[in-house]
């Protein structure tokens, strides 16, 4: 998941540089201050106190609304350089602000920095409808909209000058004082909601845990069962074992544990996150959101908030999304009865006396695998050393992009654990990037790709930093982290987000990078999970961890031969939430229950008895802790369509997936470009042709109709 900061109020959402604003005083506060240092300045977070947050913030939308005025009152008439240039150029010491702010409240949001999380988001909700409703300013965009075509702007300037008209109008500038007023109320009651709704999934995470004797480790593996050992000894439970509610916890144990009753238990405290009917319970927080969601919708003169979001991506109407949605869905549940039989025959062949259920899924699937294709998870795993799989995301970087990468020492970070890399090509500095792999309390689960500052040449030649940050658990004997091929798909799959950012090589910082349509965002991302299975990456870096010795051919075959499997089970637990998420959003105004409507809508798709939704309505961040992902989940099945045909380009291509000429096409139409160009455009710049569903029936393994 690549992680979006909130809305600034100007059009460089991102643009954190340490160009000063317009006719702005020298800011006092550290976190406004410009980033001082080499690489064109780096975040000190050595001077982040958390009382200076607030004060900062304020104070920097002070000098933020300073700005727009100048721009909105300006006597001259609206120009590209005195309206469309200066907004990107406004609010800079706030987007430094808020760049620290992001930081602390996904990795270090201890109770303190919830509290000023909880004050600040209505706020920033509130400064930003303030300035998309702003008559004079919006007025001034229109008016350098309306004559683009005449004003001998390049290519790039004409699409930013659309691209910020577009924005203001699809955030209502164009309403009536009325329904203007009536949309900053309700966006200011969404953002409290989406801050209350990420706290309480974070609050069932970190206060709900799993905590186990000796006794009831059997069948673990000596890495997970260090990693819990690790684990209860942070939360001073000497001799114990613990299990965090996070999915790299909850996942493995579901997998090995030979325990069902430990098993059951582990499960429903995991999918229970958010739905447990007390303090942190978020189904009443979720009938609010979409009401709320519905009204925004109808403001902004769409049926639906589905149609509304739908309207700005590439799939462009809720039609297109669901007819893609559907046709993967058939196959793939096709394919989880077929999944599920086997199973069940295991379990019948060994006795077992049971009907699989959604917490045996994982435990005999590995048994499944391992009796289909003499493959199991613990084979495989001594061959993922974390700190190998991240140098070779490196190795295939450079081999895909010509990066070199540099550890470098000394630079401020918020942990004394994260790394810091220079980034280079050709000798010249291109970016930074952090690495934060750690869990810890206070940062969010899962992993995700953020940008710390974005690339841009407005101002000067702004070079990008980005971070990618994980959840795993160092071991207890300081030995190797071993992870799971899920995981180090997970770590090519977040590096690709952030190889979009590093790449990126345009003029404006709102077009740059990963400042795309978000049904596109994740095609670079998912296609760079296709590097992690070459040859060239496994003979190099999937090594054991006790004699170093590469990953056999024998294995890697075994490997690929087991590539679609369990892809039923994969797709059908992904698909669920995804179609959810998007007829929830298209009920519109109607009364809903969300655990009513979980369960009807699952019922009436035929969803498996055997699955659960990958992320159930209660703790479904990506759609209800803020607006990102919200009736756009499907973006990855939409974003897989155009990985699975690139990939078959890549197949197809004389040197495979280290072509130097498709590599040269991939970097020059997609990764460079940000959104300088129309994504489907870009797509067929790349690929000669719109991509179509085969391909990625072919990938999974289904039937192509």
């Amino acid at each position: 998941m690549q992680r979006r900061t909130f809305l600034l109020a100007s059009a460089a959402v991102t643009a954190l540089s340490t160009i000063e604003p317009m006719a702005a005083a020298a800011p006092t506060n550290p976190l406004l201050a410009p980033w001082t240092g080499p690489y064109g300045g780096v975040p000190d977070f050595s001077k982040v106190n958390l009382a200076d947050f607030m004060p900062a913030l304020k104070a920097g939308i002070e000098e933020n609304r300073a700005d727009i005025a100048k721009i909105a009152n300006n006597k001259a008439p609206a120009t590209f350089e005195n309206t469309i240039a200066a907004l990107e150029d406004a609010g800079r010491p706030l987007g430094r602000a808020a760049s620290i702010f992001n930081i602390y409240t996904s990795t270090m949001n201890s109770k303190e920095m919830q509290a000023i999380e909880k004050e600040a988001t209505p706020i920033f909700a509130a400064f930003g409808d303030e300035v998309v409703q702003n008559p004079a300013l919006f007025a001034r965009i229109k008016a350098v909209y309306d004559k683009r075509d005449s004003l001998n702007l390049t290519p790039e300037q004409k699409r930013l000058v659309w691209v910020t008209y577009r924005r203001f109008a699809q955030q209502g500038a164009a309403l009536s004082p009325t329904d203007k007023k009536r949309l900053a109320d309700v966006n200011l009651q969404l953002a409290s909601l989406y801050t209350e709704f990420s706290q309480n999934e974070l609050a069932d995470e970190e206060d709900h845990f799993l905590t186990l004797e000796k006794a009831d480790l059997a069948g673990l593996p000596d890495w997970l069962v260090s990693a819990a050992a690790s684990a209860a000894t942070e939360k001073k439970l000497d001799g114990k074992y613990v299990f965090a509610n996070t999915r790299s916890a909850m996942e493995p144990l579901l997998t090995y544990s030979t325990r069902r009753d430990i098993r059951e238990k582990a499960f429903r405290m995991w999918t229970s996150r958010g739905d447990n009917n007390d303090a942190h319970d978020n189904n009443k927080i979720i009938a609010k959101i979409l009401k709320l969601r519905a009204e925004k919708a109808k403001l902004l003169g769409y049926p639906t908030f589905a149609h509304w979001i739908t309207d700005y991506q590439m799939a462009k109407t809720p039609e297109a999304v669901m007819d893609l949605l559907m046709k993967v869905w058939k196959p793939a549940v096709a394919r989880v009865h077929e999944e599920v039989a086997d199973m069940q025959k295991i379990a019948d062949a060994e006795k077992a006396g049971v009907k699989i259920a959604p917490w045996d899924y994982r435990f005999y699937a590995e048994k499944v695998r391992k009796a289909k294709y003499d493959l199991d998870e613990s084979t495989i795993k001594p061959y993922l050393q974390l700190e190998k799989i991240r140098e070779g995301m490196f190795w295939a970087a450079n081999q895909v992009h010509g990066l070199e990468f540099k550890e470098v020492k000394g630079l401020p970070t918020v942990r004394p654990d994260v790394r810091v890399f220079e980034v280079t090509r050709g000798g010249k500095h291109l970016a930074l990037w952090y690495f934060d792999p750690y869990a810890r309390a206070g940062k969010s689960s899962g992993a995700w790709m953020n940008e710390y500052r974005t690339q841009e040449r407005f101002k000067g030649d702004i070079s990008p930093i980005v971070s990618n940050n994980c959840n795993f658990i160092p071991t207890s004997d300081g030995k190797p982290i071993l992870i799971s091929w899920d995981d180090a798909s997970t770590m090519f799959h977040e590096f690709g987000h952030a190889l979009h950012g590093m790449n990126s090589n345009v003029t404006y910082p709102s077009l740059a990078g990963t400042n795309v349509v978000r049904d596109f965002v994740e095609f670079p991302s998912q296609l760079n999970e296709h590097w992690l299975p070459t040859h060239e990456v496994l003979s190099r870096f999937a090594l054991h961890v006790e004699t170093g010795k590469p990953m056999p051919e024998e294995l890697v075959k075994k490997l690929k031969a087991a590539k679609t499997f369990n892809q039923g089970f994969a797709t059908v637990e992904y698909l669920s939430s995804a179609i959810v998420d998007f007829k929830i959003h298209l009920a519109g105004n109607a009364d809903i229950d969300a655990k009513v409507f979980e369960k009807e809508t699952l019922a009436a798709l035929g969803m498996p008895s055997e699955i659960v939704m990958r992320h159930r309505l209660p703790h479904f961040g990506h759609i209800f802790s803020g607006e990102g992902y919200a009736s756009g989940y499907y973006n990855y099945m939409w974003a897989d369509v155009l990985v699975a045909d690139a990939a078959e380009a890549f197949q197809e291509a004389p040197g495979g997936f280290y072509d130097k000429a498709l590599c040269k096409k991939l970097h020059d139409d997609i990764i460079s470009v940000g959104n300088t160009v129309e994504a489907a455009d870009a797509y067929r710049a790349f690929r000669g042709r719109d991509a179509t569903v085969d391909a990625l029936m072919r990938d999974r393994g289904f039937p192509v109709a």
